[in-house]
């Protein structure tokens, strides 16, 4: 019998999985397609294999899908510190076998065109400026995921507002960046492509944005806890 903690880490590599293989691939068919997809397709293909795989696993994991968001709900104290290790050890892996199995089964000269869909700066984008984008998307990002998904006020439709953020992030800085929002969405085909060159921009600009959203939401947005009766009398 699995335990819950097994369980979640099996959801969060699920989840992350299909993020990488239909992202990519994605990128792969636009290339296949001579730009049939378009941004607006790729956009898609994140934002709504976003959607179903957090509610999907949401009520196992929490559907982070991210370790910038596990980092912040971290920084935030909604998770413990081997529940966070465990989750971003298990959306690296996913997104590593993701883009292996993406070598195996896609033609190669597509993936090679698209160096397997590892995010890069655009043309005059400056480290800098990844660094800041990634942040700023990240932010919204994580802004959307603590309103809709961890503040106790929140609608209960989370997994719809939180792919509907990374469909607009991706057609905003898509062009820009690769807009991945997401150090596993860089490092997994990263790692099989050989191209971890700027793998520090999209660690830092992902973390940095989720962490300043999850706190500006913990301590300036979120309702105080109520008082326990204890504490009222």
């Amino acid at each position: 019998m699995l335990t819950a903690a097994r369980r979640a880490l099996i959801a969060e590599f699920i989840g992350t999985f299909a993020l990488i293989f239909v992202g990519v691939g994605s990128i792969a068919a636009d290339h296949i397609t001579k730009g049939a997809v378009g941004v607006t397709g790729v956009a898609l293909a994140h934002g709504l294999t976003i959607a179903v795989m957090v509610s999907a696993t949401a009520a196992i994991s929490g559907g982070h899908l991210n370790p910038a968001v596990s980092l912040a709900l971290l920084a935030t104290r909604k998770i413990g510190g081997l529940s966070a290790l465990g989750y971003i050890g298990a959306q690296v892996l996913g997104a590593l076998a993701a883009a292996l199995l993406l070598k195996a089964s896609v033609p190669g000269q597509a993936l090679d065109a698209v160096q397997l869909g590892t995010p890069a700066a655009g043309a005059g984008v400056s480290a800098g400026q990844v660094i800041l984008i990634e942040a700023i998307l990240t932010f919204f990002l994580m802004f959307v995921i603590y309103g809709t998904a961890i503040d106790p006020r929140a609608p209960r439709l989370a997994g719809l507002f939180i792919g509907l953020t990374v469909g607009l992030d991706v057609l905003a800085g898509g062009p820009l960046t690769g807009a991945a929002m997401n150090p596993a969405r860089f490092l997994g085909p990263a790692i099989v492509s050989g191209r971890l060159a700027d793998t520090p921009l999209y660690i830092v600009g992902p973390v940095l944005g989720a962490l300043i959203a999850a706190l500006l939401w913990r301590y300036v947005l979120e309702l105080p806890a109520a008082p326990s009766p204890a504490q009222r009398t």
